[in-house]
C-alpha cells in the first residue's frame, strides 16, 4: 500500500459540500489534512500547515436550492484549488495512492509551461477539482523573472506532451501534434 500524500500548504478556500462527514473523511484520509475545528454539524476547518485552516467545508442544507448543482467544467466559479507537494516523486506516489483508493484523476501528471509547475488534478466526493502541484517557479530578488507571452499550445499546457499522464489526455486541451496531421484542418479544442 502506498502512503497517503503529505501536502505542504494551500491558500484558504471554502467549499459547500453535500455530505460534511464524507468530505471530512476524504480530506483527512485521502488528501492528508488535519482537522482543526467544527461548527456543530455545519462546518469543518482543516489544515496542512500552521494556519488554523487552509480549507473550510460548509454543509449545504438538505433543502438548498443549488444542492445538486455540482461542478461542471466551464461554469463560473471554482475550477480547482491546489495543494503543494515536494517533488515529482511525491506527485507520482500520490497518483498511485489516488488510483488505489478509486479516486478519479482528471488530468496529469504533467508540467505546465507558465510557472513550470508539475500537476495532478483529481475529483473530491462532490466533483470539485483538486490539484497536487510541485516545483513552481519561485520569483525573488535573488531570482528575478521576466514575464513572457506563451502560445496557446501543448507546451503551455504540458511541456512533457502527455508522456507522464496517468489518464487519457484531455480532448478539450490545446492542439496535439497529431491534430496537425488531420485532413479537415481543424485543431483540437483549446483549454
Amino acid at each position: 500500500m502506498v502512503n497517503r500524500p503529505r501536502p505542504q500548504r494551500l491558500g484558504h478556500v471554502v467549499l459547500n459540500v453535500l455530505d460534511l462527514q464524507a468530505s471530512v473523511r476524504f480530506y483527512t484520509d485521502i488528501v492528508g489534512l488535519q482537522l482543526s475545528d467544527y461548527i456543530e454539524d455545519q462546518m469543518a476547518f482543516l489544515r496542512c500547515g500552521q494556519d488554523h485552516h487552509d480549507l473550510a467545508l460548509a454543509q449545504i442544507p438538505a433543502d438548498g436550492a443549488q444542492r445538486c448543482a455540482t461542478y461542471v467544467p466551464g461554469r463560473p466559479g471554482l475550477e480547482h484549488f491546489a495543494y503543494q507537494l515536494g517533488s515529482l516523486a511525491e506527485i507520482e506516489a500520490a497518483a498511485h495512492y489516488l488510483q488505489e483508493k478509486g479516486v478519479e484523476i482528471v488530468r496529469g501528471i504533467g508540467k505546465h509551461g507558465p510557472g513550470e509547475n508539475l500537476f495532478l488534478v483529481f475529483k473530491d466526493p462532490d466533483g470539485n477539482y483538486c490539484e497536487f502541484y510541485a516545483e513552481m517557479v519561485q520569483v525573488t530578488p535573488a531570482q528575478p523573472y521576466t514575464p513572457r507571452v506563451w502560445k496557446n499550445d501543448l507546451a503551455a499546457f504540458d511541456q512533457w506532451h502527455f508522456e507522464k499522464f496517468v489518464v487519457p489526455p484531455p480532448e478539450w486541451g490545446p492542439a496535439r501534434q497529431d491534430d496537425a496531421k488531420r485532413t479537415d484542418g481543424q485543431a483540437g479544442a483549446q483549454e
